[in-house]
């Protein structure tokens, strides 16, 4: 008999966990969009009997609570330091219930200026055996006015009134926007959501949109920074940069962040390496995975994005860190914390591992708290400790 602790966890085990184990079924991005309506429903109607008996239970069997859990980053409280990834949540449908998933934040987005549909379909695919994904999605979004709808319609007040549940914004170049005009895309994004946005993610690392990696050259990005900064009520700014920059580029944008005062760095984005995977087929289109456009995430880019969180922390102990990339066990989740990141997110591993990953990691690193005797998770950030089982 199931107990009901762990009746979602199962639900998902049974349901959706044996569509993962293969490539090819049922459709990724199809998978995704209707779980995001299941959610956008819940969310809207948070307050229904039945719909908050459903999160209810959700919150008692996905959220741990631990002090030794909580930071004050930037002046923003994280209940814990596990959040989701931008990228699925991309217009904030599910934004009131993602702290119920036991998240201790939620990255939103990527938002852009104009409602875009993205590239053509189909552009999500699997990778089962690897635990992997590859996406050429091009920031698929409803545009920044509707987000805007969407808190609203949630019931999700600005973020000065809004309690335990903590949102970043991941912004975007729209497509239509050109090189030259970018900054005024970001602005007017960014103005309409500073007063919802815990932080702001300023995106210039996706692969997907035609010149964006671009605005990571040190002299455009610097430009970009200056003038979001300049904002009023600017909120805590991170930089979400790709994987597949060199060391010495990584250097040159640490130093403008530095030297403009942005709070950090997101590292990583999805990476156009194929990390060793490049004779890897696509079953839905029969190419090579290296003569597939789009980002690879998941399992493979660990080693690499937790190479570049080591780096930049060793380069500068300052920068607040927030690690992504192929995390997807409580050992992956210390290792990235102890090699420098504040806070961490997922979202691959969280599709391929299912909800329980979140209690998993959070459970994990309580367990490395007390066998390394610290009395709070800021202790392990950048220390090199060592996972003991």
């Amino acid at each position: 008999m199931v107990s009901q602790k762990g009746i979602f966890n199962n639900i998902y085990k049974n349901l959706v966990t044996p569509i993962l184990k293969q490539d090819t079924g049922i459709d990724a991005e199809y998978l995704t969009n209707l779980s995001l309506t299941l959610l956008t429903f819940s969310s809207n109607n948070k307050n229904w009997p039945l719909i908050a008996k459903i999160i209810k239970n959700l919150n008692q069997e996905f959220c741990v609570v631990d002090e030794r859990l909580h930071q004050k980053i930037c002046g923003i409280d994280f209940s814990n330091p596990l959040g989701l990834a931008a990228g699925f949540d991309k217009n904030g449908n599910a934004a009131n219930i993602w702290k119920d998933f036991g998240f201790g934040f939620a990255e939103l987005g990527t938002v852009t200026k104009f409602a875009q549909s993205g590239n053509p379909k189909p552009r999500l695919f699997r990778l089962a055996k690897e635990e992997a994904a590859l996406n050429r999605m091009g920031f698929n979004n409803n545009g920044a006015e509707n987000l805007v709808k969407n808190f609203l319609k949630q019931g999700i007040d600005f973020k000065k009134n809004r309690k335990n549940n903590c949102l970043g914004i991941n912004f975007g170049k729209s497509k239509i926007t050109s090189l030259s005009k970018a900054q005024e895309d970001y602005l007017t994004s960014l103005k309409l959501l500073i007063p919802y946005c815990d932080y702001a993610a300023i995106n210039v690392s996706s692969p997907n949109t035609e010149g964006l990696r671009k605005l990571q050259d040190p002299a455009l990005l610097k430009e970009l920074l200056r003038e979001v900064k300049n904002l009023d009520d600017c909120p805590p700014l991170f930089v979400k940069i790709a994987p597949d920059l060199s060391y010495e580029e990584i250097e040159d944008i640490c130093k403008i962040i530095i030297d403009e005062k942005i709070d950090g760095i997101i590292a990583t984005n999805t990476s156009l390496d194929r990390l060793g995977l490049e004779q890897r087929k696509i079953k839905q289109t029969g190419l090579l995975l290296s003569e597939e456009n789009g980002g690879l995430s998941g399992r493979p880019l660990q080693i690499k994005a937790n190479q570049i969180i080591r780096h930049i922390h060793n380069l500068d102990n300052k920068i607040k860190l927030i690690g992504v990339g192929g995390i997807d066990s409580p050992e992956s989740a210390w290792e990235r914390i102890c090699s420098g990141a504040s806070l961490i997110q997922i979202y691959t591993g969280w599709i391929y591992k299912g909800p329980q990953l979140v209690p998993n990691i959070l459970n994990g690193i309580i367990k490395q708290l007390n066998n390394h005797q610290l009395s709070n998770i800021r202790q392990a950030i950048g220390s090199n400790l060592k996972w003991i089982d």
